[in-house]
C-alpha cells in the first residue's frame, strides 16, 4: 500500500497548472459512446476513475485510443455488450453515466451499482426515477442496474432534490428520446453545463444548462466530435486551500475564475488575498487566519467536495469557526484522523465546530476518502514534523500526479511504499 511521507512547515510558494476536472471527464467519456463516430476528447485528467471507466468502456467493444496521457479518442460503432461490470467499475461511483448514455442509444443497459467513497447515502433512487419516467423499466437485481426500453419519449421530469449525478444521466438518455424532455430542479454545476456542451457538439439539442430548468429535444443520432474538458474545479481549489494552510503564496493556473468564486470569497473572508486573473487565481496568506462559518450547498454555493480542505485550513484558523455539511451525511470521518495531528475539533450531527490551534504536529493518519485524503495531506504540508498519509488509493483516484505537483511549489513530499523508505526520507529532511 503506497503512502505520502510530508515533511511540514514550508509555505507554498509558486505556480501550478489545473487538469481536466474529473467529474466532467467521467460523464463525458460514458455520453462519448452515443455516437457510431469518432470522438476526440482533450484535457482529460490522467487519475484511476478516468481508466477505469475507459477499461470497462473498451471490454463492452468500444475502440479506445489513448492519443496521449490526457487525449483519448472513442469509437463507440463496436459495441455488442450492454452489460459493464467487473471488479474495477464496481469501486467508482461514475459507472451508472454509462446507464443513461447506453440506454439513451441502445435502449438498453446492465451496469454494476456504483461503489465510490464512503461519504454517505447517495441512492440512484432519482436516476431511476427519471429513466421510468422517459419510458424505461428499471429494476436492481444481481447488483446491478438493469433498464430497458421499447423507446424512449420525452416528459416533464421534476427532481425531488438536486442531484448532479441524476441530472447528467436523464439528459443523456433524454437526448436520444423521442420529442421534448424538461428537466427542473436541475443541478447547475459546471460539469453539468460541460456535459450540456459535450452533448450539443455531437448533435444533441440541449438548452438551459446551467439553470435550474434543462430543455431537451431528443435527436435520432449524434456524430462526430472534438471537446476540451473543463479545467477541475476542485483540484483548483484544494491548491488554493493548501496555499491558505501553508502560509503560501499560489498562483493557479488553467482554471475558470467564476467557478471558484464560492472559494475565493471564504478565503477573502478568513484573511487571505486573492487575485483574479483571466485563467489563473493568485492566493497570498500573509497575515493571521480568521475563523468564519462555511455551510456546503449545491453550486453556486459552497461545494460539498471542498469541505474537508476548507476545515483543515479553519483549524489553524484564530477562533472559533463551524462548517455545515448539508449534502453529504458521512463526510466528517477524517476529523478523528485530524484531531491526531493536534486539531481541535467536535462533530454535533452535520456540524463541525472548529477551535483554531497555531500549528498541526506530524503524525500518521488514514485517508478514509478521496478528498479527505487531499485535506490530510494539506494538513501534513502546514504541520510541524513528519506525517504520513496512509491509503493514497484513495487521493490517486481524483488527482492526477497531486505529491509532483506539490513538489514543485516547494512541499517536501514524497510517495513511498513501506516503513525503509519512510525513514530514509526522514534522516534526508532531518
Amino acid at each position: 500500500m503506497e503512502q505520502y511521507v510530508i515533511k511540514g512547515g514550508n509555505p507554498l510558494v509558486g505556480e501550478v497548472e489545473i487538469g481536466g476536472a474529473k467529474n466532467a471527464a467521467l460523464a463525458i467519456l460514458s455520453a462519448a459512446v452515443m455516437t457510431d463516430e469518432t470522438v476526440t476528447i482533450e484535457n482529460v485528467p490522467n487519475v484511476r476513475d478516468t481508466n477505469v471507466l475507459l477499461n470497462a468502456i473498451e471490454e463492452i467493444g468500444a475502440r479506445v485510443e489513448r492519443l496521449d496521457a490526457h487525449t483519448v479518442r472513442i469509437n463507440g460503432s463496436f459495441i455488442r455488450d450492454f452489460n459493464v461490470d467487473n471488479e474495477f467499475i464496481r469501486k467508482i461511483r461514475a459507472s451508472y453515466y454509462l446507464i443513461g448514455a447506453l440506454l439513451g442509444k441502445y435502449k438498453r443497459a446492465e451496469v454494476a451499482l456504483p461503489g465510490g467513497c464512503n461519504i454517505g447515502g447517495r441512492p440512484i433512487d432519482l436516476h431511476m426515477k427519471g429513466f421510468r419516467a422517459l419510458g424505461a423499466e428499471v429494476d436492481i437485481k444481481y447488483g446491478l442496474v438493469r433498464a430497458y426500453a421499447e423507446k424512449l419519449t420525452g416528459t416533464h421530469i421534476y427532481l425531488d432534490k438536486v442531484s448532479v449525478g441524476a441530472t447528467i444521466n436523464i439528459m443523456m438518455a433524454a437526448s436520444m428520446a423521442e420529442g421534448k424532455t424538461i428537466i427542473e430542479n436541475a443541478a447547475k454545476e459546471p460539469h453539468v453545463v460541460d456535459v450540456a456542451n459535450f452533448l450539443n457538439s455531437m448533435g444533441a439539442n440541449i438548452r438551459g444548462a446551467g439553470t435550474d430548468v434543462i430543455r431537451i429535444v431528443g435527436v435520432e443520432k449524434m456524430h462526430a466530435t472534438e471537446y476540451s474538458i473543463i479545467p477541475d474545479q476542485i483540484e483548483a481549489g484544494t491548491f488554493m486551500l493548501a496555499a491558505a494552510a501553508t502560509k503560501g503564496d499560489v498562483t493557479v493556473k488553467n482554471v475558470i475564475p467564476k467557478h471558484l468564486e464560492a472559494i475565493s470569497a471564504k478565503l477573502l473572508e478568513i484573511g487571505c488575498e486573492v487575485e483574479e486573473f483571466d485563467d489563473a487565481v493568485r492566493v497570498v496568506a500573509s497575515k493571521p487566519l480568521r475563523h468564519t462559518q462555511v455551510t456546503t450547498l449545491p453550486y453556486p454555493g459552497f461545494p460539498t467536495d471542498m469541505q474537508p480542505q476548507m476545515t483543515v485550513v479553519l483549524g489553524v484558523a484564530q477562533g472559533t469557526s463551524t462548517v455545515t455539511e448539508s449534502i453529504f451525511e458521512n463526510r466528517f470521518k477524517y476529523v478523528d484522523e485530524l484531531t491526531r495531528m493536534g486539531a481541535s475539533i467536535k462533530v454535533e450531527s452535520n456540524i463541525a465546530i472548529i477551535s483554531g490551534v497555531d500549528q498541526y504536529t506530524g503524525a500518521r493518519v488514514n485517508a478514509p476518502d478521496l478528498r479527505a485524503g487531499a485535506a490530510l495531506v494539506i494538513a501534513g504540508l502546514g504541520a510541524e514534523g513528519i506525517t504520513v498519509v496512509d491509503d493514497i488509493y484513495y487521493i490517486e483516484r481524483g488527482y492526477e500526479a497531486f505529491d509532483q505537483k506539490l513538489s514543485l511549489l516547494g512541499a517536501l513530499i514524497e510517495k513511498v511504499s513501506d516503513e525503509k523508505e519512510i525513514q530514509k526520507f526522514t534522516l534526508k529532511v532531518s
